[in-house]
């Protein structure tokens, strides 16, 4: 099958790229190598793709309406894993145009293209930040999330209102699929794992931000990439019993769907911050700090859809994943 990847280069994308290559798939993985952080990282990511004669790189900004009306019309993907997007809740604050243009402005590229080259399924990334505001535990896709308290999270909202367009207009079957805390190894470095190993690793001070309070539903990489992968198979099929009366915000009269994925186990930061200790074998020195804007104070995922239409639940646990972490993490930054 010939796949596109968006956003290759980047954490989740380089490995779901490495997944769909390793099961045999044609791979076309595009990423603009933007310097939001390290691109020596992104292309260390990109080299252990090229080793493989089915994956095609191309260096592409999905922003550029263009430059993507080009590639659809010469590539005709398949199928469409869509990851690329500026990340990060803080730096949405301070650089909101950035997310206008990636999430909002190349996420209608990629819809059009899928749209005029009849892409049999596009599966795209949302986040539970999209939950925002929302308080009821575990978060649902059958609930309203119409709160975001971040522009990155209103940004991912808008991805999913924008896929359910494209699919009642022109049955385009679409999945979003909400990612709750990623990590694991060559994860991002302006995400808190890395930031604290590294501290840790040097004996510097990390920032616990809301005093250690937070809930996170962490949510091991393999666990991701094995749950896209999945969806990725089975296209979006219109809910037939879906009611106008009472309208189901995690499916449609058209080929769309919304599922978390979740390990479906918060964990409190200090027992995660404790897991990078004892896997690094030192201990860390905090600096307690109130919550950031734009943060919320826990993540718990609802993943019966999953594992009802899938027969899938992600289960790494934080011991295992934080060990697989801190080894890639002392092999690659030779700590």
């Amino acid at each position: 099958m010939k796949i596109l990847v968006t956003g290759a280069a980047g954490f989740i994308g380089s490995m779901q790229s490495l997944r769909l290559l390793e099961r045999g798939d044609e791979v076309i993985g595009i990423d603009n190598l933007n310097d939001y952080y390290d691109v020596e990282l992104k292309q260390a990511r990109l080299a252990r793709l090229q080793a493989y004669p089915n994956f095609k790189f191309v260096k592409m900004d999905i922003a550029d309406r263009t430059e993507m009306a080009d590639f659809f019309r010469q590539e005709l993907p398949q199928r469409v894993v869509h990851l690329a997007a500026q990340a990060g809740v803080r730096y949405s604050i301070t650089n909101p145009h950035a997310y206008i243009d990636s999430n909002i402005v190349g996420f209608m590229n990629i819809l059009e293209g899928c749209r005029h080259y009849h892409v049999e399924h596009l599966v795209y990334a949302s986040s539970s930040s999209v939950y925002g505001a929302n308080t009821k535990m575990p978060f649902s896709v059958h609930d309203n999330v119409d709160h975001p308290v971040s522009l990155y999270a209103a940004s991912k909202k808008a991805n999913e209102l924008m896929a359910h367009t494209y699919s009642h207009l022109y049955n385009l079957p679409t999945t979003g699929l909400r990612f709750f805390t990623v990590y694991g190894p060559w994860g991002r470095p302006d995400m808190s794992p890395i930031l604290f190993a590294k501290n840790i690793t040097e004996g510097k001070p990390i920032n616990v931000f809301n005093y250690g309070n937070h809930r996170r539903d962490f949510t091991y990489i393999d666990d991701i990439v094995t749950g896209v992968t999945k969806v990725l198979d089975k296209p979006a099929q219109p809910n037939l019993s879906w009611s106008s009366e009472n309208p189901d915000p995690g499916t449609s009269t058209a080929p769309y769907r919304v599922y978390n994925i979740g390990n479906n186990t918060p964990v409190h930061l200090l027992d995660f911050i404790q897991a990078l200790e004892e896997a690094i074998g030192k201990k860390a020195e905090k600096n307690l700090l109130p919550m950031q804007p734009g943060d919320v104070p826990d993540t718990y995922a609802d993943v019966a859809d999953l594992i009802a239409e899938f027969d899938y639940k992600p289960n790494t646990s934080i011991n295992e994943g934080v060990n697989a972490f801190v080894e890639w993490y002392k092999g690659y930054y030779k700590s």
